[in-house]
């Protein structure tokens, strides 16, 4: 088709944004169960017409497309509608991690540029605190909560806004346009926003549902915080995309996701290893009341190999995946199935079906066959850069592949494993350590319930070897038993020089290891 014919086709007829995808659903599969969240169930209609209303409100309070608009909320079936209401209307979700400062949350808004910040009854102080500090917030969204709440006082209330009747603006969204921003939680001092277009969002909802094995027969259950793009990118949105049911809860804790498992017949659930690890622990877990359960996911760390085998013998019918990315590639980047989760323990599996990845060298050549290397991309999930910062956009996709900052090996058929954070290997008496290679030995330990290895300044090996544990109830171990452990199975050098015994391991709401927090507690 030449050029001059392409002028005439409206964007709109070829168009597929986040919010087509469930207006599609809906119209494919009306009747069906789309969303339930404590008292609320919607079928896909409802949950569809919702959406329309709640972004014509959006609309009517002055919301325009490609405005930022922020969001410090719980899980909640409001975050659900508001997520889908923004992508209708064009404007550009930040969604916000709650467990943050007020002064870490203003700095997100300020750079965000937000004037709309939605939140919850429980989030709301947070969210008041945070905007009042040189903001440009001039209106707030108050979104009902998993269980019943009242509305704060001086915010408009969702229910309002989805009682407008007004018909919602057209607006001239195209696939390509700017759908969230997404701040990274890295290591640096500041975090960097992820700009996401519809598209490339999408290409990764396909790359979810073909290799993570996505259907509409899955009952999910989404219980990791939606403002993290694995719970709300890899399985929440894939599965409004396919036509799946979703039951969505603010509470990640064994207690409430055994009981919601067991109500609602679950058959798919994602979480980090972490929350797979509770749950095994827990005094109400019970194989025979989650016989419905057939896939689980896990991601944000490697599942510890002994674990992989405990999660084997007591859920055999369970299918396991690993997921593996970042913020930046939307973030599906490599899976390992599970077929391979027992013959590749410890690997991040291989590139999913839109992604192009290679583990090479400082010079941009491909590493040798168990040599470690930095994973880099070429994909259309991609991020268009960060916002606002063109410096550490162009230092991320240098040699046209998208530095991922992980370290990795990869194996004669292709599957990569991932060694540290570029930034997070230890370097201990001149040699470097990966923590992870340390904490799957102290797992091998039977008292161990968690581990983290982390590196703390030491006057003669610069960095220490240390190891952070938490034992099982009822379980005893010592600081020379665990060293006298490692001593004989891996490099003297690799050993801990130091372990200490912890009532809990910090984390982020996804679960994620906080390793920062760690190195400032015990640096001393």
């Amino acid at each position: 088709m030449s050029s001059a014919a392409k002028t005439l086709i409206s964007p709109v007829v070829r168009r597929q944004t986040i919010a087509d995808a469930l207006r599609r659903t809906a119209l494919r599969l009306p009747q069906k169960l789309g969303i339930v969240c404590g008292a609320t169930s919607w079928t896909y209609a409802e949950f569809d017409a919702v959406v329309t209303r709640l972004a014509a409100g959006l609309s009517g309070l002055g919301v325009k497309p490609g405005d930022r608009v922020a969001v410090l909320a719980r899980n909640s079936h409001g975050f659900a509608a508001l997520r889908f209401a923004l992508a209708r209307m064009g404007a550009v979700m930040v969604p916000i991690n709650f467990m943050l400062k007020a002064e870490e949350v203003a700095y997100i808004l300020r750079h965000a540029g937000a004037k709309t910040l939605a939140t919850d009854s429980g989030l709301a102080n947070l969210a008041k605190q945070a905007a009042q500090l040189d903001t440009q917030v001039k209106q707030f969204i108050w979104l009902p909560s998993e269980d019943p709440s009242e509305t704060v006082q001086g915010m408009h209330s969702f229910h309002e806004l989805v009682a407008c009747t007004a018909a919602l603006p057209e607006t001239a969204l195209a696939s390509q346009d700017l759908a969230q921003i997404v701040y990274t939680s890295g290591t640096e001092s500041m975090p960097k926003g992820a700009m996401l277009t519809h598209d490339a969002v999408l290409w990764q909802y396909v790359s979810c549902v073909v290799n993570a094995e996505i259907a509409e027969q899955d009952l999910a259950l989404h219980a990791l915080p939606l403002y993290h793009c694995a719970q709300l990118d890899v399985f929440f949105g894939p599965a409004i995309y396919i036509g799946s049911s979703n039951v969505i809860t603010a509470k990640p804790v064994p207690d409430n996701l055994l009981a919601l498992i067991e109500k609602y017949k679950i058959t798919s659930f994602f979480a980090p290893p972490t929350v797979w690890i509770a749950l095994l622990r827990s005094p109400l877990f019970d194989a025979d009341k989650l016989k419905h359960l057939a896939k689980g996911y896990y991601g944000a760390s490697i599942m510890p190999v002994e674990v992989l085998k405990e999660l084997a013998a007591r859920l055999p019918k369970v299918r396991l995946w690993n997921l593996y990315g970042q913020t930046e590639i939307a973030p599906l980047a490599t899976m390992l199935g599970p077929d391979d989760q027992l013959r590749k323990p410890g690997s991040c599996g291989k590139a999913v079906l839109n992604v192009e990845t290679r583990v090479v060298s400082d010079d941009m050549q491909d590493v040798k066959l168990g040599e470690v290397g930095e994973i880099v991309h070429r994909s259309p999930h991609l991020m268009l850069g960060y916002f606002n910062d063109e410096e550490k956009t162009r230092a991320a996709f240098s040699g046209d592949w998208f530095h991922s900052g992980d370290l990795a090996t990869i194996d004669e058929e292709g599957f990569i494993s991932v060694v540290d954070r570029k930034k997070d290997m230890i370097k201990t008496g001149g040699e470097n350590v990966a923590s992870r290679e340390v904490e799957e030995m102290i797992y091998r330990l039977p008292a161990v319930s968690e581990v983290a290895v982390i590196g703390l300044p030491d006057p003669k090996w610069v960095e220490a070897v240390t190891a952070v544990i938490v034992l099982k109830a009822g379980q005893t171990l010592s600081e020379a038993e665990v060293i006298a452990h490692c001593h004989q199975h891996m490099a003297t050098f690799k050993s801990p020089k130091r372990v200490v015994f912890a009532e809990a391991l910090p984390k982020n709401p996804s679960g994620k290891l906080l390793k920062r927090e760690l190195r400032t507690s015990y640096a001393t």
